[in-house]
């Protein structure tokens, strides 16, 4: 019973390790028309070996129960039955091709990043992530600046030793929802109903870029670009971790996308782009010396 409930706790942590629910074990359905594939192709292969787990032990249990040497039992003499071989060399590879053929299409779909409509280039740094913003629509962004989404600071002032604060009081304020180890301080923002391809890297060591309810894992390599992308219908904040063991901190990692409808999204945009426009002229306005007044000769 102990091995169980330790077996049952680790399911939970695993499967629920991005947005954990209680008492989650399965996988995550996701929002995305890849990870709802990845979702009904996982149940299938579930209710397959469901299938063949009744029918092997069930095979085996009347086996032991009907046919014991305490009720008279006598082994059989034959060796071998042709159309039974047959049958358990030829239904195996029709279900291998019933779950290879439509994993192979799936493959594909999920690799396949072109006509997107957006890209957004991620890094991965020891130990925090950085979002560039490379082109909307066709056009290329240039005015929209870095962001550098690292773990929310109220989280990592909780989780330093002697902080004394409980990790039960980091709430967010707005939902109620307890969200220790899994906020950051700036989300990557990205539009509604529009495919957006991810450009994925490392700066230092690996690391692993997931968001679960995308249906997207992906290694971030440095000197390696890999590729993702995700076409996100229903606005809300999804949420990621590391999942590449990349050193002291990997756990303080956290990915928090925040998905806005399209015109709230194209409003956020231009708010940033003349918030950096202001920004630049400001920062030129500080260096350029005024020039002195003309004197009266």
């Amino acid at each position: 019973m102990g091995a169980a409930a330790a077996l049952g706790a680790t399911l939970v942590s695993v499967a629920a390790f991005a947005n954990p629910h209680p008492w989650q074990i399965n996988l995550t359905k996701g929002v995305t028309p890849v990870s709802h594939q990845i979702w009904d192709l996982h149940m299938a292969a579930f209710y397959v070996c469901v299938a063949l787990g009744v029918i092997v032990f069930g095979a085996m249990f009347i086996a032991i129960i009907r046919f014991r040497r305490s009720r008279g039992a006598v082994a059989e003499t034959w060796s071998h039955n042709t159309v039974m071989e047959v049958c358990w060399t030829i239904v195996p590879v029709l279900i291998l091709i019933g779950l290879a053929t439509p994993a192979t299409i799936l493959t594909r779909e999920m690799y396949n990043a072109t006509d997107s409509q957006m890209t957004v280039k991620v890094t991965g740094y020891q130990w925090l992530w950085r979002y560039d913003y490379i082109s909307y629509d066709g056009k290329p962004i240039t005015k929209v600046p870095t962001i550098y989404s690292r773990l929310a600071w109220n989280s990592n002032a909780a989780r330093q030793l002697g902080s004394d604060i409980s990790p039960w009081s980091i709430v967010d304020k707005q939902t109620g929802y307890h969200d220790y180890l899994l906020n950051v301080t700036h989300p990557l923002v990205i539009p509604a109903g529009v495919k957006v391809r991810f450009l994925i890297t490392g700066g230092d060591v690996i690391h692993g870029w997931g968001v679960p309810d995308f249906g997207v894992k992906k290694d971030a390599i440095p000197g390696i670009m890999n590729d993702a992308w995700a076409k996100v219908e229903q606005p809300g904040i999804y949420r990621g971790q590391c999942y590449v063991l990349c050193g002291q901190d990997h756990s303080a990692m956290p990915i928090v996308i925040k998905v806005l409808p399209k015109t709230a999204f194209n409003t956020w945009l231009a708010t940033q782009e003349n918030a950096a426009t202001l920004d630049k002229a400001a920062r030129t306005a500080e260096v350029t010396p005024s020039k002195p007044a003309p004197t009266k000769g």
